[in-house]
């Protein structure tokens, strides 16, 4: 006499189920890409025609002390041209946001558009309140 085994009919393996959303989860979390700006305390300016920045940009920064920092790294202003230039090498179509404070002068802000420009930049933008999002 042979006696049957009952297999277990109402269960379902959940386990290969919970292994590939966490392979997922992990994988979004890699590859998300967090954008956040330099921890200056700046007073942006406002417009009614700003639009969202792009993430790949380089930022440029204008501190109310009229200091330049490229992508978080302090930059004497005769130095903006080839930091800018040398970024630019390496992704040629990547925009510029200059972000500054609302108390930089106006001078001092085409100053620094224009070296960016004559570094071959030829997307160069300000950043406003509606544009910081």
């Amino acid at each position: 006499m042979r006696r049957r085994q009952r297999s277990e009919d109402g269960g379902i393996d959940i386990s290969p189920l919970i292994d590939v959303v966490f392979i997922l989860l992990i994988f979004f979390m890699v590859s998300t890409t967090f954008v956040k700006d330099m921890e200056l305390d700046l007073e942006r300016p406002s417009a009614s025609s700003g639009a969202a920045a792009a993430s790949d940009a380089l930022r440029v920064y204008i501190d109310r002390d009229n200091n330049l920092y490229v992508d978080t790294s302090p930059v004497q202003a005769w130095m903006l041209q080839s930091r800018v230039r040398d970024h630019l090498r390496d992704a040629p179509e990547s925009p510029v946001l200059i972000i500054t404070d609302r108390g930089v002068p106006a001078e001092r802000l085409i100053e620094t558009v224009d070296q960016c420009r004559l570094a071959g930049a030829k997307d160069v933008g300000v950043v406003t309140d509606a544009e910081a999002g």
